[in-house]
């Protein structure tokens, strides 16, 4: 008997994946619903600039050609959430920006209030993510645990 498992004709990492943007999706879809965030919550998102569908300013693209994390806690207006993105406005060293971001270009979502951390590959992309500089949007710099509580990595390699 082979102890190689066979090849999946079922995609379990995209079912997978596609299963964690709905996460985002939700509780985004609540804070939309509610109108803040409650308690002591707040989210940084990372995801990738380049991404086929995501706007934002020109100057933001420019210095961020890859990926960037944003945050939403006190300083965030107009969060919009639909099936296949989201909307939210932001502020960057003051100036006030617009941002509408596929949950394909999600590649991280962090709750550090309570621990929380989901970390995922854009759709449509092979490799990890890469190191980035991290945006400068108006708010507090909370930096998660690494202790790896509740935090739920998925990196599924496949084979070819």
């Amino acid at each position: 008997m082979s102890e190689t498992p066979p090849d999946s004709l079922i995609p379990y990492d995209e079912i997978v994946q596609e299963a964690l943007r709905a996460v985002v999706g939700r509780v985004l879809g609540e804070v939309e619903q509610t109108g803040g965030l409650p308690g002591e919550h707040h989210f940084y998102i990372t995801f990738k600039t380049a991404h086929p569908g995501v706007e934002m300013p020109r100057h933001l693209s420019e210095r961020f050609p890859d990926e960037m994390t944003i945050v939403l806690q006190n300083k965030f207006w107009e969060l919009r959430v639909a099936d296949k993105h989201f909307e939210v406005g932001l502020s960057f060293n003051q100036v006030p920006a617009k941002l509408s971001i596929p949950f394909a270009a999600v590649t991280g979502f962090v709750d550090p209030a309570v621990n929380f951390a989901l970390q995922f590959q854009a759709q449509g992309e092979d490799g990890g993510p890469e190191p980035h500089e991290q945006a400068e949007n108006d708010g507090p710099t909370v930096t998660p645990a690494e202790d790896g509580s509740n935090v739920v990595t998925i990196d599924f390699g496949r084979k070819k």
